[in-house]
């Protein structure tokens, strides 16, 4: 079983930036693709970034391109999101999650096997 806790969420202006971790427990972080997720009230779950086991191949849809980065540190069980530029429609609870898939990006609810119990993301106008 893989537990992922993420940490880093909070409120911030327009404008500013945060960076969101997930650490995982177990020993099969280093071979699981993983991503990041975000809901806001009302709104379905979306896929915000996603990365294949290595960090060589990532995604972003283009409502975050040039502005989040997904990034992982494999040695350190951690996945990261460096989120610039937020604006208010980023507003979210931003998820963690993990997939037994190693060489994928994944952008789909179902793809992923393991979540994170989410993080609030607040951005002030």
């Amino acid at each position: 079983q893989v537990q992922l806790v993420e940490s880093g969420g909070g409120l911030v202006q327009a404008g500013g930036s945060l960076r969101l971790s997930c650490a995982a427990s177990g020993r099969t972080f280093s071979r699981s693709a993983m991503g990041w997720f975000r809901q806001a009230p009302g709104k379905e779950r979306e896929c915000v970034a996603a990365i294949n086991w290595s960090g060589s191949s990532t995604y972003y849809p283009d409502s975050v391109k040039g502005r989040f980065a997904i990034s992982r540190n494999n040695a350190r069980n951690t996945l990261y999101l460096q989120m610039n530029s937020l604006k208010a429609e980023d507003a979210a609870v931003y998820y963690c999650a993990g997939s037994r898939k190693a060489d994928a990006t994944i952008t789909t609810l179902i793809g992923y096997d393991y979540w994170g119990q989410g993080t609030q993301v607040t951005v002030s106008s």
